[in-house]
């Protein structure tokens, strides 16, 4: 989608993208001919931003408001899906986090996917339900400004779960406009938005407020959605010195029509919108402050953040229904509350031979204060049984520094290390799984860059990442449910990729990317469906290429066209096989998208992955999946219309397959192996009206 610079008509005037932002904000080092004590104008172009001279390799790019303003939406987490190759799902309620596919990582709730929000880690250590969970139901896509991700470990400042990469999410710091949205559509949606700031002297307040209800199309259950969010900013200060402080609150309640056995479908048990265990579900709340303070000073810049963040989540589930226990039936609660607090310090500054030299150093500490993380037996919400219920402790520290070095007109070079420091204790209602540990990593990175010309550069990177475990099974002895001996595993599992592509822009109209990437893993973390939980494997490969596209055709239509192939196979033989389940071959996206001087708009988008293995042997794989989504509309001076057709074509494929075993009344008592799966919510239509006042 193209904007025309008319304010009268232009959704990037609508979305105040025409604003100052600081290029500390920017997760890129700083342009090699800029002087460190003038700080840069930049307008959030989004996808056709050029980030040659800029970049550090191929693969990162940003995503500003332009690009969501217009993109229909299921779920908050599908702003995530506007990083190309990357796939969001759901296997349960929409209250829960999203699933998340990535250069054929299943990332499960996240993990090796890193996801910050105004400065903020989202993923979750050793928690309740996944490692590294990331649930974004707090943010509201209005608000965002920018997405700045990279993929690949070859970034000094991205540290745990950051294999796959990253993405850096920053809200608006004087919120575009005043407006007051309302939106209705099929299955009891309804959502009320109200956003806007004023300016108080020399500062500026900012704030949203939404609500949202959703019953859902689900046959046995209405997910009953309750969910409030809320975001105030205060911020000051000038080219020298600047601040902002932040709040955010998030409170949601929902029911859960999780993955159902493809067999109980087949002999018309339920259909496919139905549920086997109707009581599953969950309530979720967040609490944040969050504060930034910037200093440009003539020789350097620093900047210095932090975060005091309250969690809380009750999650019911059952996979295998009557498997483990006959009677009472699987159910079970997943429980997480927490306080986390960290904070960070950067410098940047320029040095060495006419100003060759650019140099960043950074310092975070994060700190996670579980009080309780449990596991639980229920009937129907009931608690029947404790299977465990611990308090953790976990804090790291982490430090990394980046050289950019111009060695000559057309050839520079990244070159990055950083080192993390980890501290776990445990204090498990069973003492044998109580204790403490700590544990040290390393991780070098570097990219040679070469100049062809202003609008095209090749890269050739490299570098080390890893992935945190769950501190319970850092310290592990026995397993909570049998009383068995279990080993212990690693803290911290490192990872290793490199990565060779271009970028570059074709008559001011394309911008094109492509990269050839490779990546392993010392230790995979696959999800166990009868277990609920992700566990460690075996060590794994991958390898893939991505060609990413974003095409301005002309002033009113634009194209989007995005495709990435991957190989992934776990690295040593073993009799169950080798293949990684739920590693997705192929993944491919696409749109073509409108905004007329008049005020219409309109964005058609398909996205496209296809089967994956579902076991080792590969002898069971998913089916493909297409998902196609349309939005029209209309805005004016005040007013602006959006309607959104939501899986446009009826589509009854899914959004994820597991293969285990579960039992179903009357079945033999070790159950039977089968797919179990999630189907696409069927077509609804969102209409939204907004007044901006």
């Amino acid at each position: 989608m193209l904007c025309k610079d008319s304010p009268k008509h232009s959704l990037m005037s609508r979305c105040g993208l025409r604003r100052i932002c600081l290029l500390l904000l920017l997760p890129v080092p700083l342009h090699a001919h800029q002087e460190t004590h003038v700080i840069e104008e930049t307008v959030v172009t989004g996808r056709r931003q050029v980030l040659v001279g800029e970049a550090r390799t191929a693969s990162e790019g940003v995503i500003g408001q332009m690009d969501l303003a217009i993109r229909p939406l299921l779920r908050p987490g599908d702003v995530l899906e506007a990083i190309p190759g990357l796939i969001v799902t759901q296997h349960s309620g929409s209250g829960k986090s999203n699933q998340m596919f990535l250069r054929g990582f299943n990332l499960d709730h996240g993990t090796d996917f890193a996801t910050w929000i105004d400065g903020m880690p989202v993923n979750m250590r050793s928690h309740g339900h996944g490692q590294g969970y990331t649930d974004i139901n707090f943010l509201i896509p209005e608000t965002v400004e920018r997405m700045s991700f990279v993929k690949g470990p070859y970034h000094a400042e991205l540290g745990d779960f950051s294999s796959a990469g990253g993405v850096r999410i920053e809200t608006f710091r004087q919120m575009p406009e005043n407006r007051v949205t309302a939106a209705a559509g099929q299955n009891g949606f309804a959502r009320l938005l109200a956003m806007g700031g004023a300016s108080l002297g020399e500062m500026t307040l900012s704030g949203a407020f939404e609500g949202q209800v959703y019953d859902g199309p689900w046959r046995d259950i209405e997910e009953d959605v309750e969910k409030i969010n809320g975001l105030l900013k205060l911020a000051g200060g000038d080219e020298v010195r600047n601040w902002s402080v932040t709040g955010m609150f998030y409170d949601n309640e929902w029911n859960s029509a999780d993955q159902i056995p493809r067999r109980a479908v087949r002999q018309g048990l339920i259909d496919e919108l139905g549920s086997i265990d109707p009581t599953l579900g969950g309530d979720s709340s967040r609490a944040s402050l969050s504060g930034q303070y910037t200093h440009q000073h003539e020789s350097h810049r620093s900047q210095w953040n932090g975060y005091l963040i309250a969690y809380d989540l009750n999650l019911w589930s059952n996979f295998t229904y009557l498997l483990d226990d006959p009677v009472n039936g699987d159910q079970f609660r997943q429980r997480d509350d927490r306080l986390v607090y960290g904070g960070s310090y950067q410098r940047a500054w320029v040095g060495g031979l006419q100003e060759h030299f650019h140099h960043r150093f950074g310092v975070e500490f994060r700190y996670d204060d579980i009080d309780t993380v449990g596991l639980y037996r229920t009937q129907r919400r009931n608690l029947l049984d404790t299977v465990r219920e611990d308090g953790v402790e976990e804090g790291s520290v982490g430090l990394y520094y980046e050289l950019a070095w111009r060695l000559t007109e057309n050839w520079r070079a990244v070159l990055g290390l950083r080192g993390d420091f980890y501290w776990f204790d445990v204090d498990a209602d069973n003492p044998a799984n109580s204790g403490d540990d700590t544990d040290e990593i390393f991780s070098p990175k570097a990219s040679l860059v070469y100049a062809f010309s202003a609008t095209t550069e090749a890269y050739l990177s490299a570098g080390y990442g890893f992935h945190s475990n769950d501190a319970r099974g850092v310290v592990q002895s026995v397993d909570p449910a049998t009383g068995e001996p279990v080993a212990a595993v690693d803290p911290l599992v490192e990872s290793l990729g490199a990565e060779l592509g271009f970028k570059t822009q074709w008559r001011e109209k394309w911008n094109t990317s492509l990269a050839l990437w490779y990546l392993e893993l010392d230790s995979e973390l696959l999800f166990v469906g009868d277990a609920g939980a992700t566990e460690a494997s075996r060590a794994s490969e991958r390898w893939g290429v991505e060609f990413n596209n974003y095409w301005m055709l002309d002033d009113i239509w634009s194209l989007e066209a995005d495709v990435a192939w991957t190989d992934a196979e776990f690295s040593n033989d073993a009799p169950e096989g080798n293949e990684i389940p739920g590693a997705m071959e192929t993944v491919a996206s696409a749109a073509i998208s409108a905004q007329y001087p008049s005020g219409w708009f309109g964005s058609l988008r398909v996205r496209y992955f296809d089967g994956a293995p579902l076991i080792e042997d590969g002898s069971v794989e998913s089916d493909g999946s297409t998902m196609v989504n349309l939005a029209l509309g209309w805005v004016g001076e005040s007013w602006r219309l959006q309607a959104d057709v939501l899986n446009l074509l009826d589509s009854d494929d899914h959004d994820i397959d597991y293969f285990y075993a579960s039992r179903l009344p009357g079945e033999p008592q070790a159950g039977v192996e089968d797919v179990h799966f999630h189907v696409f919510e069927p077509r609804q239509v969102r209409v939204a009206v907004s007044w901006m006042l």
